[in-house]
């Protein structure tokens, strides 16, 4: 894990970025459309990291921003050039826009002052979406990527964090996907290789400590 210094340099509030990825009610809460994903994201604490993550970066002043996929009631718009696509269009639960399941799920909390930017195709939350244009106009060098899933939205998020030019840093606890035993293995061979990997208590403290230099 990277030291104290480092992630203190890495996490200036005034340019640092909070995205949580598709932690939404019909992803990770009660009546998922993928209980598998849901019972991982809870049950391993990565969804309680991600809401400890947000309330830290309301308290601190670092941006946060909330990705989440939705779909049209009628699908216009929307991805079915891979499997993945036309799997979700038969399950009983469906991202539609404007419904339950496209809402923020608990204990995650969204404030006033956070962005929530929704995309209605393709695998990643930041191309195609107004991610990037946002960070770009709220000075952002880093950006913090936490949720779901680690199979495709996460390391989509990251790779493409990178390749436009932001530092990306991956709280470790607060990722997760299917099996339980692929997150580890994709954070220690691929994640770790473009991203600076550390631990939400890690992330906590350098929070606190900019609050104590303000």
């Amino acid at each position: 894990m990277p030291s104290y210094e480092r992630l203190d340099d890495l996490l200036d509030p005034a340019s640092t970025v909070l995205l949580t990825v598709e932690c939404q009610q019909g992803v990770v809460g009660p009546d998922s459309a993928l209980p598998e994903l849901a019972r991982a994201a809870r049950s391993s604490g990565a969804l309680h990291n991600v809401a400890r993550l947000v309330a830290a970066a309301h308290d601190t002043g670092v941006q946060v921003i909330h990705a989440v996929a939705e779909r049209r009631p009628d699908g216009r718009g929307a991805n079915r050039n891979a499997r993945l696509f036309r799997a979700a269009e038969r399950l009983p639960v469906q991202q539609l826009t404007g419904s339950t399941a496209v809402r923020v799920a608990p204990p995650v909390e969204v404030a006033e002052q956070d962005f929530v930017v929704r995309r209605l195709h393709g695998l990643s939350p930041i191309h195609g979406t107004e991610v990037d244009a946002l960070l770009r106009n709220l000075g952002c060098r880093t950006l913090i990527v936490s949720g779901v899933s680690a199979n495709v939205a996460v390391p989509n998020a990251v790779f493409d964090a990178v390749n436009l030019g932001y530092t990306a840093v991956v709280p470790a606890d607060a990722i997760a996907g299917v099996p339980a035993d692929y997150t580890p293995a994709l954070i220690r061979n691929t994640l770790a290789l473009v991203a600076t990997i550390a631990t939400t208590d890690e992330l906590l403290g350098c929070f606190g400590r900019a609050r104590g230099r303000r």
